[in-house]
């Protein structure tokens, strides 16, 4: 399937920076650029639930097709936690996320955990498809670097050997989720 426009239907700049970057055989605009203000409620109970709720309004609105990604950080011995949630956990944004992180992890020592994204395109025409992904690695003890967004200070990749925080964006969007979501995508729009 050819796609020439895409509407990201987030107004995350971080990720649709990441997706611009990875996504390059399509013009990519923000719901923002094209004036769209209104708050998607996130009601489903998985990424690839809230990636669909957040595509489907965006696409039917526009009459354009519409990617949309819902990710987050699962750290197992927190049960998956924040996951879902991730963007919201301690609902004071991104700096009270990662300090509540931090004291909920203060005294445990398995801190494995990984990034998961799911991302969804619907079509005006109403066919929908997903991709998902992962990227693993472990909760550092404490903020390393300042590139990135959300927790990628407090993430060290597997794959890199290194933070997030202190990977530059061509090496994170090779081994994150998102990017893997969106190759996984990719091959089911061939």
């Amino acid at each position: 399937m050819k796609l020439d426009k895409i509407v990201v239907a987030s107004g995350n700049e971080g990720k649709i920076a990441e997706i611009k970057a990875i996504f390059k055989d399509a013009e990519i605009v923000s719901m923002g650029e094209l004036g769209f203000t209104d708050e998607i409620e996130e009601t489903g109970s998985t990424f690839k639930e809230n990636a669909y709720i957040k595509a489907a309004v965006i696409a039917k609105k526009y009459n354009m097709p519409a990617l949309s990604d819902d990710s987050g950080l699962c750290v197992d011995a927190l049960g998956g936690a924040p996951g879902v949630y991730s963007a919201r956990f301690s609902g004071e944004g991104s700096k009270a996320n990662r300090a509540l992180l931090l004291k909920r992890m203060e005294h445990i020592t398995d801190r494995r955990a990984h990034f998961e994204s799911a991302v969804c395109l619907c079509t005006p025409d109403g066919k929908t498809y997903f991709g998902e992904g992962k990227t693993f690695g472990k909760i550092l003890q404490e903020e390393i670097g300042t590139n990135g967004f959300g927790y990628d200070c407090l993430f060290f990749s597997d794959d890199l050997k290194k933070s997030f925080g202190i990977a530059g964006d061509d090496e994170k969007n090779a081994v994150s989720h998102r990017f893997r979501a969106l190759q996984d995508l990719k091959s089911k729009l061939k």
